[in-house]
């Protein structure tokens, strides 16, 4: 069951699942188990907002159920549907069966997350769905309970834990924010970021990960279209570690920009920049 005493121990126990929390993330959480109210995360791409809820399940080892929306998600394929084929065999077999009824239901996320005791419920990058389904998820928080009308009414018996993570490619409505508590996740500073790399590739040498979190942090003060975030910067450092290197250099960094940046403007960005004098900053020691 997901339930601490104290900020403290919430941070000590997401550390053991290699997830790192500032004590502002860190309140803002515990208030939301404390609370069961919904929490909203806004941030840049990779900045760790889905991370939190995996996280959330493995250190009291609650079911994950993800929602992952897009553009037209409708009731159907959020909440429930009908197993058709089953139902027409049924039919064709002349079977007395009830059609409707709980034997042919299909529970997708949302229905399931109110039958799992404790389930943390994320609902991944909700910006992406429209306003219909938004407001449709607005009533499903206000009560955790649904009316299925061959069926009946699903109500948790406890709430579960929902995290909804947003990238701010548009506004949610003001309704839904208010129901949730909030927290914008900004791409970690330098030594957060290092820690964070640290403990989750505690196999890759120290000084490789200092430079490639530095080369990293400078990046993002250039004016990039996406500045990478703290998944592309895993995903670099092991790059460049399967590489063999255990520094940066100059060609290494040209070759494998791609791991870290996703857009051909940011590429072609950085490419006239002096690649030579980032890598020569982040090779500088520390202090």
């Amino acid at each position: 069951m997901l339930g601490y005493d104290s900020i403290a121990e919430l941070q000590g126990a997401l550390s053991n699942e290699r997830y790192l929390v500032d004590d502002g993330l860190g309140t803002v959480v515990f208030l939301a188990l404390k609370l069961r109210r919904p929490l909203l995360l806004e941030g840049e791409p990779g900045v760790g907002k889905t991370e939190l809820a995996k996280a959330l399940a493995a250190v009291s080892g609650a079911p994950l159920i993800r929602l992952q929306c897009y553009e037209g998600i409708d009731v159907h394929h959020a909440l429930y549907d009908w197993d058709y084929p089953r139902q027409l065999l049924q039919l064709r077999a002349g079977g007395s069966t009830q059609l409707y009824s709980e034997e042919f239901l299909l529970r997708r996320p949302l229905l399931e997350a109110l039958s799992r005791p404790n389930a943390v419920l994320l609902i991944d990058e909700l910006d992406r769905a429209d306003d219909e389904f938004e407001a449709f998820l607005l009533e499903f928080l206000s009560e955790f309970q649904v009316t299925i009308p061959e069926v009946g009414v699903y109500k948790a018996e406890q709430p579960p834990v929902v995290i909804i993570t947003s990238n701010r490619t548009r506004d949610l409505h003001e309704a839904l924010k208010r129901r949730c508590l909030y927290h914008w996740i900004e791409h970690p500073d330098f030594e957060r970021e290092l820690a964070i790399v640290s403990a989750r590739l505690p196999h890759i040498g120290r000084d490789l990960a200092r430079q490639v979190c530095t080369f990293v942090q400078d990046l993002r003060w250039l004016d990039l279209y996406r500045a990478p975030g703290v998944g592309e910067t895993l995903d670099w450092l092991e790059g460049v570690h399967a590489l063999g290197r255990d520094e940066l250099d100059p060609v290494t960094v040209d070759r494998t920009l791609g791991v870290l940046l996703k857009e051909r403007d940011d590429l072609d960005r950085i490419r006239k920049q002096d690649i030579g004098g980032l890598v020569a900053r982040a090779q500088e020691p520390p202090g």
